[in-house]
């Protein structure tokens, strides 16, 4: 066995390096026989000089280290007026340092290539000779038997280095084989300070087991361990080997180690190595597989082993069939989602109605969310052809609602046509498993023929209200969105020319506008049916002229307002007239809005929100305010009286202008198909 080199010296290519022995000739009186020493020769180029050091070995029992120092050596007598040179050195020489002679049995690599350049022929090396006393030493080591013999466990160095490093693994325990058995996952955490493992295991909701801590206890795994109890000694570290001694006060109880653990079963546990993504381990006899692991377990793998892929294997069991389940047809009594409720539990539960679109869509305010029609029948009875309805449909919940309207020496008798129902679509079967199809609001606009339980109505116009939040919301109603429309009329570019001239035949007196019903008319007729009435009402609101008689309207509603304070009694308005004084604090004679609205339901002005709301905006200015002086003066009918006949005649100027059908006013009196005309085809020099 060679020894060990100093550090830094042997492998410098200016330095030679020769392995040597020292014998002593006459051994110690107090050695049984004479000993053996090792030393090593550096011989430095450069400058010539010889150092010779002496390997340390534990327990040696004498001065080791530097023997020589480095410095020029002299041969020795007769010619000690020289210097050793590197030709003075070969293996299988002797060498006289100061007295001692040195035998060189070897050297490294770099010394024998080196002295062969130079023309030294090496000698071959010697044998090294064992230490006699070393030998004997060993000899009586091994047959000396401890009294109490200690077994040492390096577990100090491995804690210190991983203490709080635990990889982790995700597991599964696949047991669907056994009677009720099924698929566990379990994570498994292994300690790297003691290689002990502890499993725990990952418990569903509403798994129908009793939860516990642990599936297993933090411990050594084994391999191959057998199942059962074991003898004491057989699983230790230590084994005792008798105990002696008697229970007398004066006589010491001891005991003996087993030396060579005769009862103790040899067992393999399970270490990082054993770990590996797709393994199956044996868990007490449960086949666990490990299936991925956690981002520092992969990083120590990959810094340790060099291990950079990880193949993941799913955990999650493969989803079960899906069952279609069936449900018995409807039975006729209640509604269909009360027969389907009792399908569902044992104990029905009533349906459970969309509560956030209630809140949502319910009225509150002017704010109505009631879509309102005007409709008549489509059929083919004469008696029935002139019956005018409205149909009511209520955002909130979905549901419509029919009103016919009181006509005197009709023969009908009016009122409810339809209570506040669903209405579903026509074509379904009754008694059905599936829950029936209803009507939706985006399925109603004007000029669509609805089915409503049999009876078939054409809508004909709509409301204020539902114009416009038909307009709002063109993402579910596209016939109100205004680009869609003219995007159609520039379809029929071709027919420009006599588009153009139709409008000029239909203004004789130049006015750059024509009434709704003939801008219809025409409309209609040059599309060929592309348009719809919702979408020439949505053009029309777009281009209204400026001169739509509002002055008439106007006057319509002051004469309506005047006769609901006659009958009333109402003549108040002195005491709101003042209350909007005091309001008025920069003295304008005018406030927003919103304030002379909130007034006159302070001040009990009988006039419902609708109507209110028409009547002061006809007074509102482009600031959103109101000269209430001007307004209150109007209102008075003492100060401002306004005859009947007028208002009847105002009534009959805005309604003369309606279309055949139309029974309420018309959206817009006049069009300026001007502007229209201008925005889809431009202009020319006719």
């Amino acid at each position: 066995m060679s020894l060990p080199l100093l550090p830094g010296l042997g492998f410098n290519r200016n330095v030679l390096s020769f392995d040597a022995y020292l014998e002593d000739e006459m051994p110690d009186k107090f050695q049984e026989t004479y000993r053996i020493r090792y030393y090593k020769i550096y011989f430095y180029l450069e400058d010539d000089t010889i150092q010779v050091n002496e390997p340390r070995l534990k327990n040696s029992g004498l001065t080791q280290g530097t023997v020589i120092r480095r410095h020029r050596i002299s041969l020795p007598p007769p010619d000690d007026d020289k210097y050793y040179t590197v030709y003075h050195f070969n293996i299988s020489i002797d060498l006289v340092l100061y007295g001692r002679t040195f035998k060189i049995y070897d050297c490294d690599l770099f010394t024998k290539n080196f002295l062969k350049n130079i023309g030294v022929k090496l000698n071959p090396p010697r044998k090294r000779p064992e230490d006699p006393y070393l030998k004997l030493r060993k000899e009586k080591w091994d047959v000396v038997q401890p009294f109490r013999p200690y077994e040492s466990f390096d577990t100090l160095g491995q804690f210190l280095e991983y203490d709080r490093k635990v990889l982790r693994f995700f597991c599964l325990w696949d047991d669907t084989d056994s009677l009720f058995g099924e698929r566990r996952e379990l994570v498994l955490h292994f300690f790297l300070a003691d290689d002990t493992v502890e499993i725990k295991e990952v418990m569903p909701h509403n798994a129908g087991r009793d939860a516990s801590s642990l599936f297993l206890q933090r411990s050594r795994l084994p391999k191959y361990g057998p199942p059962g109890i074991f003898q004491p000694g057989q699983r230790t570290d230590k084994i005792v080997l008798n105990l002696y001694g008697g229970m007398t006060e004066n006589r010491v109880t001891g005991y003996l180690m087993d030396k060579y653990k005769l009862e103790k079963v040899q067992q393999e546990y399970y270490k990082d190595t054993d770990l590996t993504l797709g393994a199956t381990i044996n868990v007490w006899g449960r086949k666990v597989i490990l299936c991925d692991c956690d981002e520092f377990t992969k990083l120590y793998y990959k810094t340790r082993y060099g291990i950079d892929k990880f193949a993941s294997i799913p955990c999650k069991p493969p989803p079960p069939p899906k069952v279609e389940r069936k449900f018995p047809p409807y039975n006729g009594f209640g509604s269909e989602e009360d027969s389907l409720r009792t399908c569902i539990g044992l104990i029905p539960t009533p349906h459970q109605r969309n509560f956030k679109m209630f809140m949502e869509k319910d009225s509150y305010g002017n704010i109505s969310n009631t879509l309102r029609f005007f409709a008549r029948l489509f059929t083919h009875k004469c008696t029935d052809a002139e019956r005018m309805f409205i149909i009511s449909y209520f955002l909130s919940d979905n549901t419509m609602a029919v009103f016919e309207p009181i006509a005197r020496n009709s023969g009908y008798t009016g009122g409810m046509f339809l209570k506040r129902i669903r209405v579903k679509r026509p074509g379904q079967e009754v008694f059905k498993s599936e829950l029936s199809e209803y009507i939706q609001a985006e399925e109603l606009y004007v000029g669509a023929k609805v089915n409503v339980n049999g009876y078939l109505f054409l809508l004909l116009n709509a409301d204020e209200y539902t114009l416009k939040y038909m307009e709002d919301n063109v993402d579910k109603y596209p016939r109100s969105n205004i680009k869609l429309a003219l995007e159609k009329l520039k379809a029929e570019e071709y027919k420009s020319r006599e588009i153009k001239q139709a409008f000029a035949a239909l203004d004789c007196n130049c006015t750059m506008k024509v009434k709704f019903s003939v801008f219809r008319d025409l409309l209609m007729t040059i599309t060929v049916g592309r348009l719809t009435d919702q979408e020439v009402i949505t053009i029309a609101r777009q281009y209204p002229a400026p001169d739509d008689n509002r002055c008439s309207e106007k006057l319509f509603l002051i004469a309506k307002a005047h006769e609901k304070f006659k009958k009333n009694h109402f003549e108040h308005f002195d005491r709101i007239l003042a209350n909007c004084v005091y309001e008025d604090r920069e003295r304008t004679n005018s406030l927003p809005t919103k304030d002379i609205r909130r007034l006159c339901k302070t001040g009990r002005l009988p006039l419902t929100d609708d109507f209110l709301e028409a009547l002061l905006s006809k007074f509102e200015d482009s600031k959103k305010q109101i000269n209430y002086k001007t307004f209150f003066c109007a209102m008075n009918f003492r100060i401002n009286p306004m005859p009947e006949l007028q208002a009847e005649s105002v009534e009959r100027e805005i309604c003369e202008d309606e279309w055949i059908g139309m029974p309420s006013p018309v959206p817009v009196r006049c069009i300026n198909y001007l502007a229209l005309i201008k925005d889809i085809y431009g202009l020319d020099d006719e």
